[in-house]
């Protein structure tokens, strides 16, 4: 399968090419991707922030122990999980769900009262947990889309969260840092991208029952 080269050839990369940049199709067909991320409920509780100011890259790398991806890469995506999970976040959501499918939102009762259920039994911390969880599978998809699309990623969770929310304003926002991943193309300097990658057997990782 085609995908598995691609998943082959991706790498965590360390060391990104300054002078290459995503193209803004290739960065749409990106976003595209991850807009499509599964989530729970289809509720997608985050926000996405693409990065490229460069005075703001380097407030960011500051806070993430100065590692280089964050002003190197091409563009630097940061997922952020909503704080303001309530009532009127759903109801938005059914709102849009009856828009888009051209339903009338009688029809989403039943599955309005089971989102607003779920949401009326979690603490505001399990909210935030949950959407950061969201967030991750999000940042799944990139990092495969990527892949696929031929462009360099890299997962990041080394950095100073709470700096994150001052320097971008995010606390005013309602949202919340969960996970960053610079994108780009790498350098010919990455030695690690270029390593057979290492990964657990199949007998060892995988358990059929």
């Amino acid at each position: 399968m085609a995908i598995i080269e691609k998943l082959q050839w991706r790498a965590a990369i360390k060391s990104f090419d300054p002078a290459k940049k995503l193209s803004a199709k290739q960065l749409d067909d990106l976003l595209s991707a991850v807009q499509l991320s599964p989530s729970s409920a289809g509720l997608q509780p985050y926000k996405i922030l693409v990065v490229e100011n460069p005075e703001i890259r380097e407030k960011l790398r500051e806070a993430a122990h100065g590692q280089a991806q964050l002003t190197q890469s091409s563009q630097v995506i940061i997922f952020a999980a909503e704080t303001n999970i309530d009532e009127a976040y759903a109801k938005k959501y059914i709102d849009l769900i009856a828009k888009t499918r051209e339903i009338g939102r009688e029809h989403l009762y039943a599955f309005e009262q089971s989102i607003l259920n779920i949401l009326n039994n979690q603490t505001e911390e399990q909210k935030i947990s949950s959407a950061t969880k969201q967030a991750y599978i999000a940042l799944g998809v990139l990092l495969t889309a990527a892949a696929e699309l031929g462009i360099d990623a890299c997962p990041m969770e080394g950095f100073q969260a709470g700096k994150f929310d001052e320097i971008l304003g995010l606390k005013e926002l309602g949202l919340t840092t969960a996970v960053i991943a610079p994108v780009g193309f790498r350098s010919d300097e990455d030695i690690l991208s270029k390593m057979t990658k290492v990964r657990r057997p199949k007998e060892e990782l995988f358990v059929h029952v």
